[in-house]
C-alpha cells in the first residue's frame, strides 16, 4: 500500500475537522451521514463505518484534524508510550518521529522505539518522557541540523549511500566480466563510508545520501511547513493522559507488535481494546 500523499493527508484531517464541528454542535446521524455520502462519495455501509469510527474517537477525547495535533501518553505493562495524531503521511510522519526520537535521545541518554505510518507516529520507551520538553527543542531552525545527526547511523542512509557510490562509480557492479553481488556492494559501501567520514563529513556522495534520504525517501520540506505551524500556533497542539490507547491508537500500537503477534492475538488485542474504548465512553456519554 502506497503512502498517502500530504495533500490528500491534509484533505484527510479536513474532514475530520469537519465532523468534530457537527458532533459539536449535536447533529442527528441522519444529517451526519447524508454529510458522509455528499463529501467521500461512499456506500452506506462505508459511511456508517466512517461515523461509528470517528464518533467513538470523539466520545473518547476529541478528534485531531488540521489544525490540531493530538498526543496521548499511556502505560502498557513496562513501556510507555507516546502517541502522535499527525495526520501528514508517512513521508512527513517518518522526519517528525525520527526528529522527536533524536530530542529524547539526546534529552534522557536512552534509546526509544518507534512506529509509525499515515495516520501519526508513536515513541516508546522504559522511562518516563515530558512530551512537553520535546517541543520547546523542535524548532524549525533547527531541524535540518536534528535529521542530520537523526540518520547518520541508520541503514537507511547506510543503503541510500550504496547507491549513490554506485551510481557516481566509486563502486562498480562489474568489473573484469565478473558480478559483485548486491551483499557484497553493502560491505564495500560501509568500508568506502567510513573512508569518506575520514575525509569531510560533507563529502558530496554523503551529501547526496542524505538529500536523498530527507528529500525523495522522507518529505522534510513539508515537514519543516508543520512544525513553523506549531511555532506560530497555527496547529494547536494537545496533550492527554489515558489509561488505554484511544480508537485512532489501536491500529498504530498494534503495528508496533506487527513480528511477535499471531492474526488471532491482533485479533483479539482490536476486540479487547474495542471493548475497552466503548466501556470507558459509555459511562458518561452513549453512541447514536
Amino acid at each position: 500500500m502506497l503512502p498517502l500523499s500530504f495533500d490528500l493527508a491534509q484533505d484527510i484531517s479536513k474532514f475530520r475537522g469537519l465532523m468534530e464541528k457537527k458532533f459539536n454542535h449535536n447533529e442527528p446521524k441522519e444529517k451526519i451521514m447524508e454529510f458522509i455520502d455528499k463529501y467521500l462519495y461512499v456506500d452506506s455501509n462505508a459511511a456508517s463505518a466512517i461515523y461509528e469510527y470517528l464518533k467513538q474517537q470523539y466520545l473518547f477525547k476529541e478528534l485531531p484534524n488540521d489544525k490540531k495535533i493530538l498526543i496521548e501518553e499511556y502505560k502498557e505493562d513496562s513501556k510507555n508510550f507516546i502517541v502522535f495524531h499527525s495526520l501528514y503521511g508517512r513521508r512527513v510522519n517518518d522526519v517528525l518521529s525520527r526528529a522527536v526520537a533524536y530530542i529524547i535521545g539526546r534529552l534522557y541518554h536512552m534509546d526509544v522505539e518507534i512506529g509509525i505510518n499515515d495516520n501519526g507516529f508513536y515513541v516508546a520507551s522504559e522511562r518516563s518522557i515530558i512530551t512537553s520538553q520535546v517541543f520547546d527543542h523542535l524548532k524549525v531552525k533547527d531541524i535540518d541540523a536534528i535529521m542530520k545527526n537523526a540518520i547518520d547511523k541508520t541503514e537507511v542512509l547506510k543503503r541510500r549511500f550504496r547507491h549513490c557510490a554506485v551510481r557516481s562509480l566509486m563502486i562498480l557492479r562489474n568489473y573484469a566480466g565478473r558480478t559483485k553481488r548486491v551483499g557484497r556492494q553493502q560491505v564495500s559501501s560501509m568500508l568506502l563510508l567510513n573512508a569518506v567520514r575520514r575525509i569531510s563529513n560533507e563529502f558530496s556522495i554523503l551529501q547526496e545520501s542524505r538529500r536523498e534520504v530527507l528529500e525523495d525517501l522522507m518529505d522534510i520540506t513539508n515537514a519543516k511547513n508543520v512544525i513553523k505551524d506549531i511555532e506560530d500556533k497555527r496547529i494547536e497542539v494537545k496533550i492527554f493522559q489515558t489509561r488505554i490507547p484511544s480508537p485512532f491508537a489501536f491500529n498504530l500500537v498494534l503495528e508496533g507488535y506487527v513480528d511477535i503477534m499471531k492474526m488471532e492475538d491482533k485479533v483479539e488485542f482490536l476486540r479487547r481494546m474495542h471493548h475497552l474504548v466503548l466501556a470507558k465512553i459509555g459511562k458518561t456519554k452513549k453512541l447514536d
